[in-house]
Formats: structure tokens, sequence, C-alpha cells
């Protein structure tokens, strides 16, 4: 991290250079610690420049030129989601800086690093990367400016773009380099995106209106129009129009043999950042080319210039997964920050990562466009060798590893039966609107990896934190059982969302009955081994499809069950996120998109948005009086009153009311996009602030 320590190597020049957004925390649960741990096992020379002052290139210039490229992320969390809240309030801290202190990174880091980096040695390659620039790969609408941007990498003028989880491309980006290769000749890496002036003659367009058209473009122009001389047989050269449009021949049908050559051209960026309905056609493509078995290079004119996306990285096995965590991490942050208090690492630092990826398809999240929906697992003998590393090595461990998990808890080694249906599916979820019949949900080898890691000398207690998926776990009675009798700790974080069919729809998550089944399991457990634990149910406000009345229908499910919700979730549109498109568009991108197709209500500005909060805080007092307005308006009048059976009283408290006058509802939540935190009121010793979701496995 500094000259010094290069002098005390004795390194002249560093061979890569990681700018971060983040603290440096060497823990496999950062990013930038795997990506240079991964790079340092290759024999290179890495540094590390975190949290660099971006108002002048100097930082950028601490330890020199590096002799392959500077690799710059935001960090583990995309930092415009770091710094604001869904309603777009500035916050005070950030859980990845020392002391906990906000205002250390810029917003929208990737760019500003990137143009800093490009000040400081402008031959230098760039490659960008992480969260940040893995979810805006093409134009992308951005919530925080209400509008569609274009590709990440045009903004930071990086030469290279590596979205989902990196190590297979870092390290062939790295290889080719260092073999004398030009950044500009590294067009074949699967999982990363490039700008190229003009299509490759080599390849064969598709266009994607062919593939789900989306009806007479608005204003009424064909981008994709043919002059009647080309011929069929391949693309012609590809000639600007107006409005970024081209005018090709586009085949309708690829030959098999000629799949691995073919690309689907998208809307252009300046079409689909005027036309919604492109957008939501866009948004469909992408998310039904991304399987990694079947996937298609995809390509997105700006201007004059096409971003290319190549098909997304190929799983990595568990044999590569254990090599990973087993490299030398020291698990803490880096001695240049003392004593300080970085909270993220605080959160995660006894927490072990199994497995990689998801393949529930929640709308509203973005782990499957991060990091793809196929599950990567490591075996037992590399997370068990982990623990006791923790055990044996890490300050203050107590015994008790605070979660063996990953973006779902309850994913371990689940996968398709057939690994040919697998490289063929295009379904966007395995268990929406069912469980699918093909996939594996044998939870037996994470009941032998809990019952081993348990078993461990010097092992009190090993909690599950992250969120169980309990659709999946009620096929399996025997695994709900261990999860309830040996690794809660109180309480166990679930996430039904809602209790209505049509936002769960738009969410792509089970109904109800499915939360009910696991309810009933987990408390007979509990009941069993005789201890007192609670769920604590997650809920979103103001998702797309949501309407006054099923926000109505979840508060009086709410009091009904007796939860009061501590902390509020409100919807965040996050970049490329299927839920995002709907946001923006008004359609349903998970079924075809056409013109007249299926419209989406959007709960839209922040008075909407307060009252969907305002369902969810049915109990605070400063929420009645625009409850009471809300529920005369809908005609549910009959709701107000001090009987069990209605949800807001009549009267108003003296301090409740002064609070209303002075600016009505307001937001308690203190970070992105955390689940609701629940109180029950008929249960003892319930606190009314439970720990914070972990930072590391934030949807967002």
């Amino acid at each position: 991290m500094s000259r010094a320590e290069m002098q005390a190597l004795g390194w002249e020049q560093c061979d890569v250079i990681v700018v971060t957004g983040d603290a440096y925390v060497d823990h496999p649960s950062f990013g930038m610690a795997i990506v240079g741990r991964v790079l340092e096992a290759q024999g290179l020379r890495v540094g590390l420049i975190a949290q660099p002052d971006w108002h002048s290139a100097d930082a950028f210039r601490a330890l020199g030129a590096p002799r392959l490229f500077f690799g710059v992320t935001a960090g583990n969390m995309d930092s415009l989601v770091n710094r604001y809240t869904a309603d777009r309030r500035v916050r005070s801290d950030d859980a990845y800086t020392p002391g906990g202190i906000g205002g250390k990174r810029p917003d929208r880091s990737v760019i500003v690093y990137a143009q800093r980096a490009r000040e400081a040695y402008r031959e230098v390659p760039i490659v960008i990367g992480g969260i940040e620039a893995s979810l805006r790969r093409i134009a992308h609408f951005d919530y925080w400016s209400e509008k569609v941007r274009r590709s990440i990498l045009l903004d930071a003028k990086a030469d290279l773009l590596v979205y989902g989880n990196g190590e297979r491309q870092i390290i062939e980006i790295a290889r080719r380099l260092a073999a004398g290769e030009r950044i500009e000749q590294l067009r074949d890496i699967r999982g990363t995106s490039f700008v190229r002036d003009s299509g490759a003659e080599q390849w064969i367009e598709i266009d994607s209106t062919h593939l789900d058209a989306p009806g007479p473009l608005s204003p009424p122009l064909d981008p994709y129009a043919s002059s009647s001389n080309q011929s069929q047989s391949a693309p012609a050269a590809a000639a600007p129009a107006s409005a970024g449009a081209q005018v090709v021949r586009f085949l309708r049908r690829v030959p098999n043999a000629d799949r691995q050559r073919s690309v689907i051209r998208m809307p252009s960026y300046e079409q689909v950042a005027s036309d919604p309905v492109l957008y939501a056609h866009a948004s469909r493509i992408l998310h039904m080319e991304s399987n990694p078995g079947n996937a298609r290079a995809l390509v997105q004119r700006h201007a004059t210039q096409d971003v290319w996306l190549n098909p997304p990285p190929i799983p990595l096995t568990t044999e590569e997964m254990d090599w990973i965590y087993d490299l030398p991490f020291a698990r803490r942050p880096h001695p240049f920050y003392g004593d300080a208090n970085i909270p993220a690492y605080k959160m995660i630092r006894f927490s072990v990562a199994i497995q990689r990826g998801c393949f529930g398809g929640c709308t509203f999240c973005s782990i499957t466009e991060h990091e793809g929906r196929i599950i990567q697992s490591r075996s037992q003998r590399s997370v068990l060798r982990e623990i006791e590393n923790i055990r044996d090595h890490v300050p203050g461990f107590t015994g008790v590893i605070s979660d063996l998990g990953g973006p779902t808890a309850n994913m371990y080694r689940l996968a398709c039966k057939s690994r040919e249906i697998e490289s063929a599916c295009r379904r966007p979820s395995c268990v929406y609107p069912g469980i699918c019949p093909n996939l594996n949900t044998d939870h037996a080898p994470l009941i032998e990896l809990y019952r081993k890691a348990r078993a461990l000398p010097g092992i009190r207690k090993i909690l599950i934190a992250s969120g169980v998926r309990y659709d999946l776990a009620i096929e399996s009675p025997e695994y709900v059982r261990e999860l309830t009798q040996h690794h809660v700790g109180g309480y166990l974080k679930i996430a039904p969302e809602h209790v209505r069919d049509g936002p769960l729809s738009k969410m792509m998550k089970p109904g109800v009955g499915s939360y009910n089944k696991f309810k009933q399991l987990f408390e007979r457990y509990s009941k069993q081994a005789g201890k007192e634990q609670y769920l604590i149910p997650y809920f979103i406000a103001a998702h797309p499809g949501t309407t006054d009345e099923d926000m109505l229908e979840l508060a009086l499910w709410l009091k009904r069950n007796g939860f009061r919700a501590d902390q509020v979730q409100a919807f965040l549109p996050s970049p490329m996120a299927t839920a995002t498109a709907m946001y923006h568009s008004g359609r349903n991108p998970l079924k075809r998109i056409s013109r007249d197709s299926e419209t989406v209500i959007i709960p839209r500005g922040l008075r909407v948005r307060r009252l969907h909060k305002a369902f969810l805080r049915y109990h605070d007092p400063n929420n009645w009086p625009l409850l009471r307005e809300a529920l005369r308006r809908m005609g549910r009048a009959d709701l107000i009153g001090s009987s069990r059976l209605q949800l807001v009283p009549s009267y108003q408290p003296p301090a409740a009311a002064a609070h209303a006058k002075g600016g009505g509802v307001r937001s308690t939540a203190t970070r992105p996009a955390l689940p609701i935190r629940t109180q029950h009121t008929g249960l003892p010793r319930v606190p009314t602030r439970l720990p914070a979701r972990k930072p590391q496995r934030d949807r967002h």
C-alpha cells in the first residue's frame, strides 16, 4: 500500500495496481482482496490504493506506474447505493471506511477513479470491475439521475470491463498482457466488455427484435431497415443513420455451426434512452442471454461506437473455488489502519463463504446479474480448513462462526439434475413460479457440512446469518430441523417480501403459503429443542406492481401476526435489475415485450413511497395521520379505530401530532436495501434492533 512497503520487498515497480473505494481488508469477503491474492499467486507484484483522494491525480501516482494495468473498482458496494438512501438522502456513514465515516469515496467511484488513473499515467491500460461496473456494462436506467445513462465503459474511458466474478478474466488479462499483447487485442475473453468503433466482419448479427419483437418504434423509425439489394447470407457493413441507428442486414436464423460467431444487436443507447418499451425489451434480451451454457455475445451502439459484451464467464469448479479460498489471506485490515474500527470487517471477520451465485432470480436483486444463477460451491474440506484457520489465527475469536453461507444460506451444491438441460435453459429462475422438477433440492451435503463444522474442536457455535430460501428449505424438513435446533441464535432471517400475489409475481417470489409451511416446521423443531426462537421476515415497500391496497393488506397481515417493523426497506431500482426495467418502462419484461404487452403499476414519487413505508410501520404514531388520510381515500375508514381488528386509532398523541405537522413520515432505514427488522409484540425480551445484514451480502 506504500512505497515503503515496496522498498522493503525490493520492488522497483508493481505489475498491477488495484484502486478501490473500500478500506483494504485482506479477507475473502472483500473483492479486491481476492483479486490481489489471485494475481499474487500468478507471481505478480500487486499494489493497492485504497480510498484515494480523488480531487487530483497525486494519490494515483503514490506507487508509480504499474507494468501491466490499473484495476479499478468502487468496492464491495455500488458507490451510489452506499452513499444514498432509497429516497436519495445522503447517508452519514460508510461501513467500509475506518470509523464508519461517510464521504471517503466519490459518487460514481469507478468513473472518477478511472479518469484520475488515466490522468496520472496516460499510457497504462485501465480495467474496471466490481459490482458498480458490472451492473452498468450496457445502457442502464440510473435511479439517482432518473435517466438512462450510457455504458460506464464510455464514461470511465476504460480499456476493458470485467463483469461478474472476475478471477478467470483477471488472470487471463494479466497473463496475455505480460506476454506482450496489447490491451486492444483482448477481445475474446468471456465475462468482459469493450468498445469498438465498428462491427466485426467475421460475426453474424442477429436483430434482437427478431427474438422478442417490441412492435413499432416510437417515433416510427425502423433502425434495422434493410436495403433490397443486400445479400441475406452475411451482414452488411454498418452505416450511421439518424438517432444512432444503423442500416444492417440481419439474419433471422443462424445455423448451429455458426452459433459461436453470432452476436445479438440490441437497440442502441439513443433508442432505449428515448423509448421505455425498447428499454424493457433490451433488459429482457440481456437476461435471456445470461446462461454461460448458451449465451451469445451482445452489442449495443452508442453514437458512433459499439459496446460489445462477450458471453458470461464459465462458473468456477469446486477445485478452483477451493484454490481461491485457500490463498493466504491475513483475514484482517491492513496494518496501515492500526486499531481503527471498520464496521464491515467487524461484521464478517468470523464468517465463511461456502458458495456463490443464486438461481432464485428475484427481480429486485442484482446477484444473478453479477454472480450468475449457477451455484459454485466449495468442498467441505476447504470450508472446514478455513474454520480451523479462523479458530487458530484470527484475533478475538471466541468459538462462534457468525455465518456459513453466501448470497443465500441453503443453495450449497444444489444444481440442475442434467448438465444438458442446464446449459440449454433460459428460465430466469429455477424456483418460480414453482420449483423446477429438474432442480436437485437435496440438502444432505449442507446438513453434513453443518454437522462436521460444529464438531470441530474449539468451535462452540455455528450460526447461519445469510438469508434462508424457505421455499427450498421446506423440501428438506431434516434441514429445517438441523438449522432450527443447532444454528439459530434466537432469530432467523427469511424474506417473504410481501403476502399478495400481485407484487410477488413481479418479484418472482413464492406465495405466503410457503412461508406458513416453513414457519410451522420452524416452530415445531424449536419447541422440540426447548428453545424460544423467532422468525424475522423482510418485506419491501413500493416495489413495482404494488398498489396501496396491497400495502394495506400487508399491514393488516403484520398486525394480525403481531409484527412491528423497526426498520423499513423501500425498493431501490439498482442498475440492470429486472424490477428496475419495470420501474422505468412500466412494462413487465418477464413476459414478451410489445407495444400492448402487460403494464405494471409503479409506486412512484416520494409521497407514495412514504405511504407504503408507513403501512409497514402502521404502529408508529407519527405515521397515523398519513394512514388515516389514505384509508379514507381508499374507502376503508372502517379500519380507523381502537379495535384490534382496525389498523390505526382515530386519536393522535401530542408528540406525534407535532412530528406530523413538522414533516410527516420519515424512513428509519439506516442502510441501503436492508430488510425490515421486526418485533413480535406477544413475545418477551425481543430487542427493538437486531444485527444489521452483513454488507457484503447486500442484494443491491
